[in-house]
């Protein structure tokens, strides 16, 4: 009698379906650790961004003016700070507070990335004794609900900004 060797059909397909979803498997975990190094990123550079900041604030007694105007009147940071137009917090960029101008990583969104205006004081129902303040935040985070777990988080009276921004901060004046 002449043995055959080799596989069946069935063999082969069932060796290319486990290769399938093991490859399936492996690439949605590579998707979910990008996602997570994109958000450690923007943890980072929103606390790069904190500290510049107050050491601007340190060097003027005032937090950099909204410059950049790209969505209602927020600054934005997007596409990687690498936009034409992108101008995002110029003024920390300028007095050598920051190396380079932030931009998520990865939204090229205009009204999308970092966020950050400054108020005048009293808006929204904060204290006007404490002066003008501003509110710093990140719209798209990708691995949390909103809020992301370590958002500080903002509120005045009129408004809490928590609800709008998947992670927020912010700072008085005075």
């Amino acid at each position: 009698m002449h043995k055959n060797k080799g596989f069946t059909l069935i063999e082969l397909l069932v060796v290319i379906a486990i290769i399938g979803l093991l490859s399936t498997i492996v690439l949605i975990s590579l998707s979910r650790a990008r996602q997570k190094a994109r958000d450690a990123r923007r943890l980072r550079d929103v606390r790069q961004i904190r500290l510049a900041l107050e050491l601007y604030y340190d060097n003027n007694n005032a937090y950099p003016l909204n410059t950049d105007n790209d969505c209602g009147g927020w600054d934005t940071g997007y596409n990687g700070g690498l936009g034409s137009n992108d101008i995002f917090l110029r003024p920390l960029e300028i007095n050598g507070f920051i190396t380079k101008n932030p931009g998520d990583p990865s939204t090229t969104a205009a009204c999308g990335g970092y966020v950050y205006y400054r108020y005048t004081a009293g808006m929204y129902g904060c204290d006007t004794s404490k002066g003008a303040y501003y509110v710093l935040g990140i719209r798209d985070m990708e691995t949390s609900d909103n809020p992301h777990p370590l958002s500080p988080g903002w509120s005045c009276s009129g408004r809490d900004w928590q609800n709008e921004l998947e992670w927020v901060t912010g700072g008085f004046e005075k």
